[in-house]
């Protein structure tokens, strides 16, 4: 018997006596050193590991060229095995990719991942649970193909159900997980090293700017309805400020600063799957900043701060109090609160008048802003600063929405000039 030796990149001997001996398959084919046929046809390759563990390979066929036999399933060749074991070895490759599953493998690269906001933990644990109940996540790693990885989202969505969106997230966890893997020399090659779109279709619906006249008769219908005209001066400020939702429900009453017409943004209120109301810190600098007001965004405000009931036991987050939003309970408003009346707005509206007005959400606001800010010629940094992005690019590629007649109106401007 004989082994192959990691440090030395050789096969050694178990038995001295082996060396006299060349031992045959059925076939008559001479066995190199290391390889073994059994009774019943079936190859084996005998190695030690870089550890100094023994393993065993085994396979139905001993060269690529033979066939497969009846009935058994199609694999590489002993000898295809071998010289990837080598190759391996050579470059310390870890073996069978450390037996991890796909599964065992995100939630190493998870409880690496210390100190994520809140949002993102909810994410890694929506990835794991998928994981926990797919066969993939029990899958070896090694045994992962760029074909496999591809058959899986596709599965995702055509099977599964799922949006675009969400398995752009799902494959947002596996990618770098099996980075580290590589990284690790758990495995040679990232098996979702892919561009998403060339492989599942892209079903997501892009959030549009609404257009002015829209605006102003969503608002006009908000103001005049006697339900929902308790919302005007907050949607409102959401057209005209660009702000985030969460950084809007996050806003107290010192946040305002009429004197200077500024609104201080530095925080942003989120409310946690488990129902925990927590305090973020905006994800970059840029985030960090003092928005200016128009007369009409400060008369707003000011509304809002006359009209608040004071609870009778002021609700405190991470150290702030003085949520210029409460719900019934006395707690702040959420991002899901101003989603769900927008919702009820929209449709209580396309209920009466023939020409519909598309979804509408907190996030569409913020673009309708922006939009109209970039269309009114304000310059791509100011526009920057005030929507908080840390890439321009941002600012230029993902909120602002040109149509044709903008650009032609543009065009004829310059024209003119």
């Amino acid at each position: 018997m004989w082994y192959y030796d990691s440090a030395s990149l050789a096969l050694l001997p178990e038995r001295r006596d082996s060396m006299s001996e060349k031992r045959r398959d059925n076939r008559n084919r001479i066995l190199r050193e290391g390889e073994y046929q059994r009774t019943d046809g079936r190859y084996r390759f005998r190695y030690i590991d870089e550890d100094g563990n023994e393993k065993n390979v085994y396979s139905w066929r001993l060269d690529k060229n033979d066939p497969t036999p009846k009935g058994k399933k199609r694999e590489p060749s002993l000898r295809e095995k071998e010289k990837q074991i080598e190759a391996d070895l050579f470059d310390h490759i870890v073996t069978n990719g450390g037996n991890y599953t796909v599964l065992e493998l995100v939630e190493k690269y998870v409880s690496l991942k210390t100190g994520v906001r809140h949002n993102t933990a909810a994410g890694y644990k929506t990835v794991t649970n998928i994981l926990k109940k797919d066969a993939f996540g029990r899958q070896r790693i090694d045994k992962v193909r760029l074909s496999d990885a591809k058959a899986w989202l596709i599965k995702l969505q055509q099977v599964d159900g799922r949006g675009y969106s969400s398995i752009h997230s799902i494959r947002g966890v596996l990618r770098p997980a099996f980075r580290m893997a590589v990284d690790d020399d758990l495995i040679r090659k990232n098996p979702f090293e892919f561009e998403l779109a060339s492989v599942i279709v892209n079903d997501s619906v892009t959030r549009e700017a609404i257009t002015r006249k829209q605006e102003r008769d969503l608002l006009k219908f908000i103001q005049e309805d006697r339900h929902f005209c308790r919302y005007y001066e907050a949607i409102y400020i959401l057209f005209h400020t660009g702000l985030r939702i969460s950084e809007f429900c996050g806003l107290t009453i010192p946040d305002i600063d009429f004197g200077n017409m500024r609104i201080k943004v530095d925080h942003q209120l989120q409310r946690t799957s488990q129902m925990e109301y927590v305090i973020l810190e905006p994800k970059t600098e840029s985030g960090i900043r003092y928005v200016p007001m128009t007369g009409e965004v400060a008369a707003c405000f000011q509304h809002i701060i006359d009209k608040r009931t004071a609870p009778r036991a002021e609700p405190m987050v991470d150290g702030y109090v003085g949520f210029l939003f409460l719900d019934k309970n006395d707690m702040p408003m959420v991002a899901l609160h101003w989603e769900k009346y927008m919702e009820h707005i929209i449709k209580k509206y396309n209920k009466i008048y023939r020409v519909q007005m598309p979804k509408v959400t907190p996030h569409v606001c913020r673009h309708t802003f922006c939009s109209n800010m970039a269309k009114s010629g304000m310059s791509p940094k100011t526009l920057q600063y005030i929507m908080g992005h840390s890439d321009i690019s941002v600012t230029l590629n993902t909120y602002t929405h040109v149509q044709f007649d903008d650009a032609k109106e543009e065009l004829l401007r310059v024209a003119e000039a």
